[in-house]
Formats: structure tokens, C-alpha cells, sequence
């Protein structure tokens, strides 16, 4: 998904995606010991390592930044001062990781405006927009609901061409929108949001609508929150279990280019926004979404051609295999989430096929094999992930824990082969025999006696 600014105020640098840090640890859940983790960083390799409680199987945490809109450096005059407090009034949220991802080669950003009297529609400020509460919008008789259970609606504000197909699922769309909450604080806008519907990259309502729409159609769409941000809401600036109204236009509908046909260029670009959608999946812990954003991610990351040759350079190999590895091992730490082991299992290798000396896949790898009892190669695999990294303390605690398991297992078989050691059970019986005959004739003696 891409976008393309519209806004012709003063704009801050553009967040590289790949820039967002993410947390992660690595443990047994039913451990209670407190290790040090394996590798933190950015859900991506090659970060910084970090310590923490590994508490969890694997957790990342995408770290927003709130990026401020600075202010003209000639505000010198009385209107040009004018300009600046209207200019610190643009303030940029975390929702480019959920509608925006602008191409890193534009400078410009796409701004958001908190005043809800500027609107991309301004001949169509109706009071269903302005004004209405959203209860009276969710009962109105000239709505159409999108969905049977009246929680998806919309009133079209302007027709589009009949002539030209409904979108469909798998298909590219761009359209022009702008949301807000019920009180019409300004929380989504975007000129030219462009988005694959069905892969995740946008809210269910705005995939849902835009299949509903004609091209150049202009409609108001009131979503409940089950269809938006639902129980956790988006920080900082839509609450839990909030609804939203959108003012909608779809500009254009194409099927969606397959990466083969693409530059390289564009294959990394498309490539970490679906990447950076996967981890704000995963900070929302929805697992699936993050591995099916990973999945697409993969499958765009790519230097092969439709002829099945490689078409890019040797830097941008380098570049595209980075960021395959930084994929993967997100999608393995997604797995991990959902308890798919074997799959996470068979997505570390793959990291380790692209970079042996992957710290995080090796330790990865080496405790899913000693959690299914293959003790050998997982000694050898952790062994080496101890070498790359010997501080880190979560390595030694899984070794050591490897250890216990396979002496463990040793000294089960060995007591079931030899069941007792040092006296023998018949010097026992005989000792018990002669005893017992001992103890008869003092009896008899002592009788006759």
C-alpha cells in the first residue's frame, strides 16, 4: 500500500518503516527462571541486542514516534507568526503505519490536521458529517448497509461510472478519504491512499466499502468499531470500541502487478510496507494478521524475473536478502504466537539458509529441536549461536537447560536396566530366610524351656 502527499503545508521527513524498534523476547513459558533474553531489535535482524525477562515465546513491540511539524524558520512578521502557530498545530500520528506508507523516495509526507473544519470535501459538508450523532446514523432509513448486521453502512453523496466494474478482492485500488471520531477530531486523511484489498493493508470498512463503490464515487461510510480498531483502539488517537465516519472517494481500480514485472526498487519498497503492516499486527498481538502481512511481504521480496532469471544488482541482492531475513524471522516469531512450531521451525532454517550466523534463527532453531527432543543438532546449533554471542545470557540458560534433558534421559534408561545398585535382592531374601529361621527356633527353645 502507498500514498501520494496532498498537501502542500510544510511536511516532516518521512519515518523510514524500517526504522521502528521492536522488543523481543525468547524463553519456556513454564520456566521461572529469569534469563536474559536473546537478540532484541526490530522484530528485523541486525538490530541491537537487548536484555530483558524473556517472559514470552517471542514479543515485539513497535516503538511509534510522534513526529512534530516544524515551524517556518522565517516567521519574522506578525502574519508570518500567524502561519507558524497554525503550522505547530499539524501533528503527525502513528496511523502511517496503519493507512500511510509513502514512498521513501518523496520527501514530502502526507500531514494530518486536527481541526475538523478543513475537510477534503468541502462541497459536501452535509450534517451527517458535521454534525449528527453517530446513533442517529447507524438507525437512518436512507443509509445502505454493507453488511446484514447494520454495523457497515454508507450514503453515497455522489454516483460513479456504472460503466466501469465493481473492485474486487485481490484487485488495487486508490482512494481519497478522510476519518473522524464522533466529536470530528480529524484521525485518517490521505489524497491518494492506494491499498490491495484482502491483504490487510487498511481497516476491514474501507475493504468492504470500496467493493460496494463505483469508481469516482463519493460516499459518507459510518463504520462500528468491530469493522475499525475494535477493543484496543489505535494510540494515541482512537479510543477502544470507537466508531468512525468516513467521507470516501474511490479514484481508481487496476489489478494488482505482480511483483516479477516490478523494480527492485519497488518490490524493497512495497515490500517493508507490508513488513511494517505485519508489526503493527503484532504489537496488537493478532498473530495471523501479522504472519499473512509476513507472508505477502515474502512473496514481493524478490530479484528473480518472470523468465526465472535474477534482474538486480548485486547490492540490491544484498539489500532484498536483508530484508527477507528480517521477514522471516518476524514470521517465525509469529508462529512461535500461535503455536505452529514446526513451522517456525522450517521458517528459521529458512533465515539460516540466507545467513548462517543468524543469532536469533540459531537460537530459534536450536530450542525448537530440544523442545522436540532432537538434543544432538541442537546442541550443535546452540553451540553456535554461544560462540557468535557469549554474553548472552538466555543461550547458556537453554544449553544448560539442554543438558538437564538429555542427562536426564540417561539416567531414566539406566535405572530401568539396573533398577538397584550395590546389595543384591537375593542376599536380601536369603538374610530375610535365615532370620526368619532364627527367630523359629528361639521360639521353640524358649517353649521346651
Amino acid at each position: 500500500m502507498e500514498t501520494e502527499p496532498c498537501c502542500k503545508e510544510q511536511r516532516d521527513r518521512v519515518l523510514d518503516p524500517t526504522e521502528s524498534k521492536v522488543a523481543e523476547s525468547i524463553s519456556e513459558p513454564a520456566d521461572s527462571d529469569s534469563l536474559n533474553k536473546l537478540p532484541c531489535g526490530s522484530a528485523e535482524e541486525g538490530e541491537e541486542l537487548c536484555r530483558k525477562d524473556p517472559s514470552e515465546i517471542e514479543n515485539h513491540a513497535v516503538e511509534s514516534k510522534d513526529t512534530e511539524i516544524k515551524s517556518l524558520s522565517s516567521c519574522e512578521q506578525e502574519s508570518e507568526k500567524a502561519e507558524c502557530k497554525i503550522e505547530k498545530k499539524l501533528k503527525k500520528t502513528n496511523s502511517w503505519k496503519m493507512v500511510r506508507f509513502q514512498d521513501p523516495s518523496t520527501e514530502e509526507d502526507v500531514v494530518e490536521r486536527d481541526s475538523s473544519a478543513e475537510i477534503l470535501f468541502p462541497e459536501y459538508a452535509v450534517e451527517e458529517w458535521t454534525s449528527s450523532q453517530f446513533e442517529e446514523l447507524f438507525m437512518a432509513e436512507d443509509w445502505e448497509n454493507i453488511t446484514e448486521d447494520r454495523l457497515l453502512r454508507k450514503k453515497v453523496l455522489e454516483s460513479g461510472d456504472i460503466q466501469v466494474p465493481r473492485s474486487t478482492w485481490g484487485q488495487e485500488v486508490t482512494v481519497k478519504m478522510q476519518g473522524v471520531l464522533e466529536d470530528r477530531t480529524v484521525v485518517e486523511k490521505d489524497c491518494k491512499l492506494v491499498f490491495v484489498i484482502g491483504e490487510g493493508d487498511v481497516i476491514q470498512a474501507l475493504e468492504e466499502c470500496v467493493m460496494s463503490m463505483q469508481r469516482g464515487e463519493i460516499t459518507l461510510l459510518l463504520a462500528d468499531s468491530q469493522y475499525a480498531y475494535g477493543l484496543l483502539g489505535r494510540e494515541p488517537d482512537i479510543p477502544a470500541w470507537a466508531p468512525l465516519l468516513y467521507q470516501l472517494q474511490l479514484l481508481d481500480i487496476r489489478d494488482k502487478p505482480d511483483p516479477e514485472t516490478l523494480l527492485i526498487t519497488d518490490r524493497i519498497r512495497i515490500g517493508n510496507q507490508k513488513r511494517e503492516r505485519g508489526n503493527f499486527h503484532f504489537q496488537r498481538e493478532e498473530y495471523s494478521l501479522a504472519a499473512r502481512a509476513y507472508y505477502v511481504a515474502l512473496e514481493v521480496l524478490t530479484t528473480r524475473s518472470k523468465d526465472g532469471n535474477d534482474v538486480g544488482m548485486k547490492e540490491e541482492e544484498e539489500e532484498v536478502r536483508e530484508y527477507r531475513v528480517k521477514c522471516l524471522n518476524n514470521l517465525a516469531a509469529a508462529q512461535l504466537k500461535l503455536e505452529q512450531f514446526d513451522e517456525a521451525l522450517h521458517t528459521s532454517r529458512d533465515v539460516l539458509t540466507l545467513q548462517p550466523n543468524n543469532v536469533k534463527a540459531l537460537f530459534r532453531t536450536g530450542k525448537l529441536l530440544s523442545d522436540k527432543g532432537e538434543y544432538k543438532e541442537a546442541m550443535e546449533v546452540l553451540k553456535q549461536a554461544l560462540k557468535l554471542e557469549p554474553t548472552t545470557k538466555a543461550i547458556h540458560a537453554e544449553l544448560s537447560k539442554l543438558v538437564k534433558r538429555q542427562s536426564g534421559g540417561k539416567d531414566t534408561r539406566q535405572w530401568r536396566v539396573k533398577p538397584a545398585k550395590g546389595i543384591s535382592w537375593k542376599f536380601i531374601l536369603g538374610a530375610l530366610v535365615v532370620a526368619l529361621g532364627s527367630l523359629v527356633t528361639s521360639l521353640i527353645l524358649s517353649a521346651r524351656n
